[in-house]
């Protein structure tokens, strides 16, 4: 059995250049610590990052080969919200739920009890398939599950 390259390097996007294979993967799927993934030419490699990481668009994962294997956002299903977008955004982030700022939309998993609350509001509604690449929390990039502020002057 052949052994897989194996990533254990986060480079940053806007850090690193060159050559490199490209991975395409979901929101959810770019939460990651340790997994096999396979590359957009059918290559599988190994992560096996320090801790779990939210993966950006953009970045790289540097193989123990050397190869450079970038993060590219997958197109996934979508709900596109239009209408009083301060105000949708505010119920959107107020169920901490992951939101990208798209233009004259707001892009949002789907999800049927938040779809209906966005309704009752009087939003638009359109199903898309896109990437979905949301802001990131107030104190950092990534994820906004935790509420691990990092080096800030806030406090509890």
């Amino acid at each position: 059995m052949t052994e897989l390259p194996v990533a254990q390097t986060l480079r940053p996007a806007g850090s690193w250049s060159g050559e490199h294979e490209t991975c395409r993967l979901t929101y959810d799927e770019r939460f990651l610590r340790r997994k096999v993934l396979t590359t957009v030419s059918g290559e599988r490699f190994v992560v096996d990052l320090e801790k779990t990481t939210s993966l950006e668009e953009g970045d790289a994962l540097e193989c123990d080969d050397g190869r450079l294997i970038e993060v590219v956002a997958a197109a996934e299903d979508l709900l596109a919200v239009s209408g009083d977008l301060p105000r949708l955004a505010w119920h959107i982030g107020n169920r901490h739920t992951p939101c990208q700022m798209a233009g004259t939309v707001l892009l949002i998993q789907r999800d049927p009890v938040i779809r209906h609350m966005l309704e009752h509001l009087g939003a638009g509604i359109t199903e898309v398939q896109e990437p979905f690449t949301p802001e990131g929390g107030a104190y950092g990039h990534g994820r906004t599950h935790s509420h691990e502020h990092g080096h800030t002057a806030h406090a509890h």
